[in-house]
């Protein structure tokens, strides 16, 4: 009797049961990093999946995303979607703590979800200083959702066609782009239109913006300075749309691009030939010397300059052993009684050398 009684109560300690965990909803926790980007009549949607529900359980029962747009301040419901796509399905719980130990990086092994909007032309003009809104919300196989994700928001303005004609010269200066030139749309005050011109790094992939101007009469031309020698470049062109907003801020809407034009900035243009040189003797009798003066050069790759020499009816020499860095320099080698024609050249830091400059003469009594 007591080894059954024994056995009962292991039993019963044994099966005794947990207290229950409600039923999951199985609805897909929202989107919270959708973002937005525009370029011409292109909106470019890009989320991350989830993969859990709203009750922190692995989100399997999936169904498909909807895509929402409307106008602002922001969307209440989806409404009629713009449109529907299939959510990638999710891993197991398991299965993600699994990756995310495997990778560096964590992640949930699943792709961003993307979706590109095609805005008809017409939209941007029936409201031109309006932003659209875009929200996805995603369901589960029973339609049902925990609501929209994250609002965000584009300018609704038109945007025009890339201008024609780009071309890349280069010279001493920097490089000349030069393009055909778009009248500007009649428009409202709201809106106004300017060139934004790209520059690429080919070595390096970096792009930055070379300059702005505004669309206008007269043919359309800029001189980019701000690259590095020795380096190759892509140029591009595109129209940006400026949308003036509430508070006095201004957003802006990019077109498409021109198609880019490559060119080698290879430095082979010498610095500018120097100018008002003049030479005075100087010195106590059997020491004598020659001071020579000019105006310093400004470019500001300019490494420094030589001097050069000559008698009358001969040859020009070098005096120089080095660069002289400033706009001056003494000769001390000079004969009582001769007279000696001197000229400058400037050097840059890659050797490029200028023109002599107009001679000047001294000499000593």
């Amino acid at each position: 009797m007591a080894v059954c009684a024994l056995a009962a109560v292991v039993a019963a300690g044994c099966g005794a049961p947990g207290i229950p965990e409600p039923p999951s909803l199985e609805l897909a926790r929202p989107v919270r990093d959708l973002r937005a980007v525009r370029k011409g009549n292109a909106v470019r949607l890009t989320w991350s999946v989830p993969t859990e529900t709203t009750d922190h359980h692995a989100f399997r029962r999936v169904g498909p995303t909807r895509i929402c747009r409307g106008f602002n301040p922001q969307l209440r419901e989806c409404g009629q979607p713009l449109a529907e796509k299939p959510t990638p399905a999710a891993q197991s719980t398991s299965r993600r703590r699994f990756h995310a130990r495997a990778r560096p990086s964590g992640g949930t092994g699943i792709p961003p979800a993307a979706y590109t909007d095609q805005l008809p032309p017409a939209l941007g003009l029936e409201a031109p200083t309006r932003n659209l809104v875009y929200a996805v919300s995603v369901l589960n196989s029973y339609g049902r959702s925990a609501g929209l994700s994250n609002q965000v928001q584009v300018p609704a303005a038109p945007t025009l066609p890339p201008p024609g004609g780009l071309t890349a010269h280069l010279s001493g200066e920097g490089v000349t782009l030069a393009w055909d030139r778009v009248p500007a749309p009649e428009t409202g005050p709201e809106l106004g239109f300017n060139y934004r011109v790209y520059r690429r790094d080919v070595q390096s992939g970096k792009e930055s913006i070379a300059g702005e101007l505004p669309l206008g009469a007269g043919n359309p031309t800029l001189v980019d300075t701000g690259f590095e020698w020795e380096r190759t470049y892509e140029y591009r062109v595109t129209i940006v749309t400026l949308v003036g907003q509430a508070g006095g801020t201004t957003a802006g809407v990019e077109g498409e691009d021109t198609r880019p034009v490559r060119i080698a900035a290879r430095d082979v243009f010498p610095p500018a030939t120097p100018a008002g040189l003049e030479a005075a003797s100087s010195g106590r009798p059997g020491n004598p010397f020659i001071d020579l003066v000019w105006n310093a050069n400004r470019e500001s790759d300019l490494s420094g300059y030589n001097v050069y020499r000559r008698e009358q009816g001969g040859e020009a020499v070098k005096i120089n052993p080095d660069l002289v860095k400033t706009p001056a320099f003494r000769d001390p080698d000079v004969v009582s009684g001769r007279r000696y024609l001197y000229s400058i050249s400037a050097v840059d830091v890659r050797g490029n050398e200028s023109p002599r400059s107009a001679e000047a003469e001294g000499s000593v009594p």
